[in-house]
């Protein structure tokens, strides 16, 4: 099976060395001429994940039509684009295996609905977890869920892309696994902000708790399984991304809580903190079934920059008693 990544950035470029570990090709589509360059002439991204040297297998394109005639494509573009790419791929029967994590913010959608939308006659799989694309590339020991409503399609991209560094768990909840990995963006947000502000540890623990709770009652509602929002992609992918400043969420929040505006810290970015486009769809949908996220609700009002760090601070502190579980 010989697998096309479209997206050439860190994330897709650490994909592709996966996919290349066995020595087994890999085509990675990437929009700037100067990745494709520096890829197959260097083997490195230097615009993205410098400093890695890439297996020679991998071998990088700019000509999106070369990509969608591999036997399956990984699909690493952000969120907020996974449309308009799909699209571009057509209505292709190629497997596609998502690997971007968020919520259409336009339509609320989850990606796995936007790409049987837009490619009806592909089989669709979600590939999450805690993932830093720089250790994933350099071989460093990494779990993650590759979740899909065909299980024969999922123990196939499994046992193509599963390395001894590279432990892949199949599931069959597609909406866990997605939901998972969008919500916990937006709480890394949030314990950026705790880490930016100097509230210490406890605080974290804490949000992270109170945010797995916010996480599964929202998955509740979509039909998640609690052992998928307890599992890789939901509770693993959290710790990951709340206590490491190498989350473009997690440093995103750090920089709110030392006082900087959002939409300074969003412009001064190359890559994308997928969680300041979710925090806003999410807290809307949330509200529509009506879900208590009251985290997710501070920073949305953080990055739309209706109420400074210390007002939501006030208003998550001064919350009514409750029963924990509830």
């Amino acid at each position: 099976m010989k697998l096309g990544i479209i997206g050439g950035g860190a994330w897709g470029t650490a994909l592709a060395q996966v996919a290349s570990a066995a020595g087994e090709e890999a085509l990675l589509w990437a929009l700037e001429p100067e990745v494709v360059e520096a890829v197959n002439g260097r083997r490195e991204n230097l615009l993205y994940l410098s400093g890695v040297p890439l297996n020679p297998a991998i071998r990088a394109t700019s000509e999106l039509a070369e990509v969608t005639r591999c036997d399956a494509l990984l699909v690493v573009t952000p969120a907020q684009h996974m449309r308009s790419m799909l699209e571009q791929v057509g209505d292709s029967d190629r497997p596609l295996v998502l690997c971007a994590k968020g919520i259409e913010e336009r339509t609320g959608r989850l990606l796995h609905d936007v790409a049987r939308e837009t490619c009806p006659r592909a089989s669709v799989a979600v590939l999450s977890g805690p993932t830093f694309a720089h250790e994933v590339a350099k071989g460093l020991p990494t779990a993650v869920t590759l979740a899909a409503d065909d299980g024969a399609l999922a123990e196939k991209l499994r046992d193509r892309l599963a390395r001894p560094t590279f432990r892949i768990y199949v599931s069959d909840d597609v909406a866990g696994a997605e939901i998972g990995g969008a919500v916990k963006n937006v709480l890394a947000i949030a314990c950026g902000v705790v880490e930016g502000k100097g509230l210490g540890q406890n605080a974290r623990a804490a949000l992270i708790g109170r945010g797995f709770a916010e996480m599964t009652r929202f998955g509740h509602v979509f039909g998640a399984k609690r052992e998928t929002l307890a599992g890789l992609s939901g509770l693993g992918d959290l710790v990951l991304t709340c206590t490491s400043t190498s989350s473009r969420n997690y440093s995103l929040g750090v920089g709110l809580g030392q006082g900087r505006p959002a939409a300074e810290l969003l412009a001064d970015r190359r890559t994308v903190a997928e969680g300041a486009f979710t925090a806003p769809v999410l807290a809307r949908l949330a509200r529509e079934k009506a879900v208590d996220m009251p985290i997710v609700d501070a920073v949305d009002a953080l990055i739309a920059d209706r109420a400074s760090v210390e007002q939501v601070l006030d208003a998550l502190l001064s919350r009514p008693p409750r029963a924990e579980g509830v």
